[in-house]
C-alpha cells in the first residue's frame, strides 16, 4: 500500500475547505445561522401583523374586535388595506358613549314610571 500525501497545492486551501472526508463546519453554521434567521424573521414580521391589535388592547380601545377582525382579513386575505384600516382604527380615539346613554336610558326610565297613569278598578 501506498501512503498517499496531500499535494502541495492542498497546502494553500483557504480555511473555510474542508479536508476530504471532514465535516464541512461552515456549511454547519450556515444552515443553523439560516434555520435561526427564519424563524426569527417570522416571529418578527407576526409581531409586525398584530401591532394594531396589540395597541388597541394595550389601550383598551372599545373598537378592539374591529380591529383584530381586520388584521385577520389582513392575514387570510393578503389585502395590505385591512392591516393599515386596522391600524388607523386602533390609533383613533372614539368615545365610548355607552355610560352617557345607558344614565340617559334610566332617566326616560324613570321618567316614564312617574307619569304613567294609574289603573283604578
Amino acid at each position: 500500500m501506498t501512503d498517499q500525501h496531500s499535494s502541495p497545492s492542498a497546502t494553500h486551501l483557504p480555511w473555510f475547505i474542508p479536508q476530504p472526508g471532514q465535516t464541512d463546519a461552515l456549511l454547519v453554521v450556515m444552515g443553523v445561522f439560516l434555520v435561526i434567521f427564519v424563524f426569527m424573521f417570522g416571529v418578527l414580521m407576526l409581531r409586525l401583523h398584530h401591532l394594531p391589535e396589540h395597541i388597541a388592547k394595550k389601550e383598551e380601545k372599545i373598537q378592539y374586535q374591529v380591529v383584530a377582525v381586520f388584521g385577520l382579513l389582513a392575514m387570510f386575505t393578503g389585502q395590505h388595506a385591512f392591516w393599515i384600516a386596522g391600524l388607523l382604527l386602533a390609533m383613533i380615539d372614539i368615545p365610548d358613549f355607552t355610560g352617557v346613554l345607558e344614565r340617559i336610558a334610566r332617566s326616560v326610565e324613570r321618567i316614564s314610571l312617574k307619569r304613567r297613569p294609574r289603573q283604578s278598578l
